[in-house]
């Protein structure tokens, strides 16, 4: 599988963010930058993802992706637009329930805008577990079955981030 990236480019307050490859958790924390600075701007109108050319997804990118969805219908925006043709990821969006969340397509995306890499910057460990347990608990909070899958590394993560033995706040 071809090392992942993620591209990214915006037209009048639309983003479109193109996964390429196999994209993973190295990417989480630069990813996770870059939504905090989309919804910071005031033009920000709406959100496409083009997964035609992805590989693979890992579920910390999917609760990412998920955070986008929620984000932008508290923002009153549409479903953000999924064009895919992967039958494994999309089989994978299906049975994780996101078609509650965005409206997903096979058809070819057909934005064209420019986009550029996104800059990725190597997260340190503690940060990394932080993004890893974030993007976790959207999932949870998405439905039962999530919850029920993701219960355990969640409760992991969230003992191994306990400073000193005190209790992290637990969003479940």
């Amino acid at each position: 599988m071809q090392s992942g990236q993620i591209m990214v480019g915006a037209h009048e307050g639309v983003y479109i963010i193109k996964l390429m490859g196999d994209v993973r958790l190295n990417l989480c924390t630069s990813f996770d930058s870059f939504i905090d600075n989309m919804f910071a701007r005031s033009d920000f109108a709406g959100v496409a993802f083009d997964l035609h050319t992805a590989e693979g997804v890992d579920s910390t990118t999917l609760g990412l992706m998920a955070k986008i969805a929620i984000r932008a219908r508290e923002r009153g925006c549409q479903k953000p637009l999924v064009f895919l043709a992967n039958k494994g990821i999309w089989h994978l969006l299906d049975a994780m329930g996101f078609d509650t969340l965005m409206e997903i397509s096979d058809e070819q995306c057909k934005f064209s805008v420019e986009t550029q890499p996104l800059v990725c910057q190597t997260p340190d460990e503690c940060a990394a577990r932080e993004k890893v347990l974030e993007a976790h608990r959207v999932l949870m909070s998405m439905n039962e079955q999530n919850a029920e899958t993701f219960r355990d590394l969640v409760h992991t993560l969230e003992r191994e981030c306990e400073p000193h033995g005190k209790p992290s706040a637990r969003l479940h």
